[in-house]
């Protein structure tokens, strides 16, 4: 575990080529995250809920739903990459989505059920893709050119990264 708040496991730093093993360990963190996710927030108090990660960081609260909020976007990015040719996807400002209402009031339950269900979706097209599909790519307008293998093991440690971000702040408040 790294002692940087902002990045408990690290940036993310992809191989230049990814093995169908990776893949597979990839699909299973994201397989599992949802649970991981419910555990580690289960029995928080709303105080608890509501404290930020980090001095400047988002709150509990704001980690989940935001977890919701960029795998339904990755999703989307799977689905537009396996249909599409190389299509532009839309960014969005993650900071001002995580200001929302629906990122700072609801209990996290609510964006739970989302994250199981995009899981469960995005693990069963994950699962069935063929070889030349993980080649498939989109254009993001910051990011560039990304292939469904990248974007894979970018949302895996996406996921790793902000379940620390509340895993290490519990283990640190000793809650």
């Amino acid at each position: 575990m790294n002692s940087d708040l902002r990045y408990p496991i690290g940036e993310f730093a992809p191989s230049e080529t990814i093995s169908p093993a990776e893949r597979s360990y990839w699909i299973d963190q994201l397989r599992a995250l949802p649970g991981q996710v419910r555990d580690a927030v289960a029995g928080l108090t709303d105080e608890q809920l509501d404290t930020p990660y980090r001095p400047g960081g988002w709150t509990v609260r704001q980690v989940v739903h935001h977890l919701a909020d960029s795998h339904m976007n990755a999703m989307l990015r799977i689905k537009l990459a396996l249909t599409e040719d190389a299509p532009t996807v839309k960014p969005y400002e993650e900071n001002l989505w995580a200001e929302l209402v629906d990122s700072t009031a609801p209990a996290p339950e609510v964006s739970l059920r989302i994250l199981e269900g995009v899981h469960a979706r995005m693990v069963l097209i994950l699962k069935n893709m063929k070889e030349d599909d993980w080649q498939r790519s989109y254009i993001h307008p910051v990011n560039g050119s990304t292939t469904l293998d990248r974007h894979l093991g970018l949302y895996a440690w996406h996921g790793r990264h902000h379940l620390a971000h509340i895993t290490s702040l519990i283990r640190r408040m000793d809650w």
